[in-house]
Parts: structure tokens; sequence; C-alpha cells
């Protein structure tokens, strides 16, 4: 990722997205040529120069503190995910691991996943590559995908490719539009971490090109971590549910972690997750964790 390109385009949308009135700024009555917030203006209220605000939108971050990003994140009003997402940027950390780098679940995650015979589960990198899922897992997210453990690299489905660029997974979320932004979202915190991943960038390279939704979306900067919430689904099989999901991220460098889901108990979704297990574990199904 062109790290300096995405502090500068990241700063320059979120001072757009700010109108003077809103910092207790008075316009002046002449035509302003710019959408939101001057770099002046937003200078002059963080109490930083014109002169390195300007480097910092230009990419040259060497030097800038905590405080004065800090400074600048409070005037932009941004989230607490955004301001950790600004301090990535302009200060980018090397990754240990190789740009084309691709992890593997560990026997202990399969183990684990193989265990949850009446959760649906799932492991995935910080690319959102599934490494591995049980049954009931792919049951749930990919039932027109074959069943087999996605062991290589090129079999493993990417959840953010497949949610921009496959029709059936894309129609497996009743709020689709909500779900679009939350990847993207993710996506923009993972790709600041790790700038040096080719795989992440040829991902992203790969749904702008493909999906204007992606593209647009990414142009906007969302930014947010999300490691809990309800699913709203529409399942071919089951019919509609609602399900939680718990997002447990492994104390490793590569970001990988392990979604699980669950319904309300005695709900209309257990009752549809009860009957997707037994339809994924019925006789000659295959177990693909």
């Amino acid at each position: 990722m062109d790290v300096p390109s995405e502090l500068g385009d990241f700063l320059k949308s979120r001072r757009a997205a700010l109108r003077p009135e809103e910092v207790g700024l008075t316009p002046l009555p002449t035509r302003r040529r710019v959408t939101g917030l001057r770099r002046e203006e937003l200078a002059m209220l963080s109490g930083v120069s014109v002169t390195h605000y300007t480097r910092l939108e230009q990419g040259r971050a060497a030097g800038a503190s905590d405080s004065v990003l800090n400074a600048i994140a409070r005037t932009l009003r941004l989230t607490d995910d955004e301001t950790t997402h600004l301090k990535a940027l302009a200060h980018p950390v090397r990754s240990r691991t190789t740009p084309s780098h691709r992890e593997q679940a560990s026997p202990s995650v399969r183990q684990l996943l193989a265990s949850m015979r009446e959760i649906p589960a799932l492991a995935l990198d910080r690319r959102n590559d599934v490494l591995a899922w049980n049954a009931l897992g792919h049951a749930l997210l990919a039932p027109h995908l074959p069943v087999r453990a996605p062991e290589l690299p090129a079999d493993r489905p990417n959840l953010t490719r497949m949610l921009f660029l496959d029709p059936d997974y894309r129609g497996l979320y009743r709020d689709w539009p909500s779900e679009a932004v939350l990847a993207v979202a993710s996506l923009r915190q993972v790709a600041a971490r790790h700038p040096a991943d080719r795989a992440l960038t040829d991902l992203v390279g790969q749904l702008t090109i493909h999906s204007d939704d992606f593209t647009a979306h990414w142009k906007n900067h969302p930014v947010r971590t999300c490691t809990s919430g309800v699913k709203r689904l529409r399942h071919p099989v089951v019919g509609d549910m609602d399900l939680y999901f718990e997002t447990l991220t492994f104390p490793s460098p590569e970001g990988q972690r392990l979604i699980a889901y669950t319904a309300r108990p005695d709900s209309a979704s257990a009752r549809a997750l009860r009957a997707l297990h037994t339809a994924a574990t019925r006789p000659g199904a295959r177990d693909a964790s």
C-alpha cells in the first residue's frame, strides 16, 4: 500500500466532512472553493503550524508526535478507531512476515473448530482468507462452494472478495449495504497496519477493478473495528436468521482469528440453525474442517 498517499487521502476525506460551523467558525460571505475545512483552519484549531499540517497531508509524517496527531484527531472529531488508524498511517510498522506470506490454521485451531459441532465457526487470516471452517460454518456461509478444507492459498475463499463479487454470498446478507461498509472499514485498518503485504494490496486492487461498490466505499475511507454483533442473514436452505457473532483473536502477529455464530435460545433463528446442523451432518455430508 502507498502509505503516504493513504495518509493524505484519509486526512483530506475527514477535513472535507467538517463544516466550519460545526467547529465554531463563522464562514466568510465570500464563496469557499473547498468542501469542509481549509488546511489553515484545521491547523489553527489543532494548534499546529500550517506547514506542519501540510506536510502530513503530503504524507511526510516523519517526526509527527502523538500529541500533534491527537490534536488533529480531536479537531476532526475522529472516533477511537479512526485515531488509531491515523497513527498507523503516520507511523507504519513494517511486518516481520514476508509480503507474500500465507498462514495456515494450526492443528489445535482445526481441532477446536471440529469440536464446535453445533456452532458455525471458521478461522480467518488478516486478509479474510478462510484458513479453516467446520461443517456448520461452511453450511452457513458458503453452501454453494465445494465442501473442502481450504488448505492451499489458491483454494481459499476470501470473505471480503465474496461479499462484493460472489452473488450467492452477497445475497446471504439481508442488510448488505451495512455489511459492505463494515468490510471496507475493517480492510482499511488492516491495510494501514500491514502496508508491505502484497497479497492484501492485490486483493484491494482486484476489488477496485471489479466492484464499483467497493471502490466507492474505499474512497470514503471508513474505519471501524467490529468484533461482535448481529448478522441478519437470509439462508437459501433454512431462511432468515439473526445470528450473534463473536471474534477471538489469537496472540500472533499474523492477525489470525476465530469467528463463531450463535442464536438466541428458543428463537426462530435457533430452530433454523438446528435445522441447518441436521442438514450439514446428515449421512454423506463431509466435515469441512
